[in-house]
């Protein structure tokens, strides 16, 4: 079982109307999809990374809008929708329908037309959903991993999430720091230098997976 993180910018028919005022939105640079509901009447739980005011003027877009609340956060903005159509172009749609694959959220639009998503499902069936969705824009493979039930973060290996276990258990992560790197080695029962390495290895993979995913 594999999870593929895709890429596609949709030609332009397909691109849906909330993206389309992304990004003509000087604000706004991303919108997340956080989370919906699996009937016909759509309700939606958006992310975008602006303000109050730039959010609103951006779900004005969405012609199915029959109710709204926002609810500004830290970084940006909660976005509740209530909607009677989904607005999904159909052939988007269709692909979605006909695959044999899941999806994880978030489905993230970028302000550069790109809309990113994670699918789940097993090599054929993934190939297909790829063949079938590259007919309906340019798409792009950006990464891919096997699928974890516990959903391991960023394809940690065992050996790196058990250092990085180890180093949290001696405070190696305190503030001030109360352990070091010989203390997370004697943990693993290895040498220094391959506890510095190991430590390092899986610092760089989940800052490099949280950096893609802001």
């Amino acid at each position: 079982m594999k999870r593929i993180q895709f890429s596609v910018t949709y030609d332009d028919r397909f691109v849906h109307p909330l993206h389309r005022r992304l990004v003509d939105a000087a604000e706004l640079s991303r919108a997340e999809l956080l989370l919906w509901s699996p009937t016909g009447d759509a309700t939606t739980l958006f992310w975008c990374d602006g303000d109050r005011g730039a959010t609103e003027r951006v779900v004005a877009g969405v012609d199915s809008l029959v109710a709204a609340t926002f609810v500004p956060d830290r970084d940006g903005t909660y976005a509740f929708l209530s909607q009677d159509d989904y607005e999904f172009a159909g052939p988007i749609l269709d692909a979605v329908g006909a695959s044999d694959v899941l999806f994880r959220p978030p489905v993230v639009f970028l302000d550069t037309g790109a809309v990113r998503f994670e699918a789940v499902g097993e090599t054929a069936a993934l190939s297909g959903f790829h063949d079938d969705l590259a007919d309906l824009g340019t798409l792009a493979i950006e990464r891919v991993q096997a699928f974890e039930r516990a959903g391991s973060p960023s394809g940690l290996t065992e050996r790196q999430r058990a250092a990085l276990d180890a180093a949290v258990a001696v405070g190696y992560y305190e503030v001030p720091r109360s352990g070091t790197i010989a203390d997370v080695a004697a943990e693993l029962d290895c040498s220094t230098s391959t506890a510095g390495e190991l430590v390092r290895k899986a610092e760089s993979a989940v800052v490099r997976e949280f950096a893609e995913r802001r």
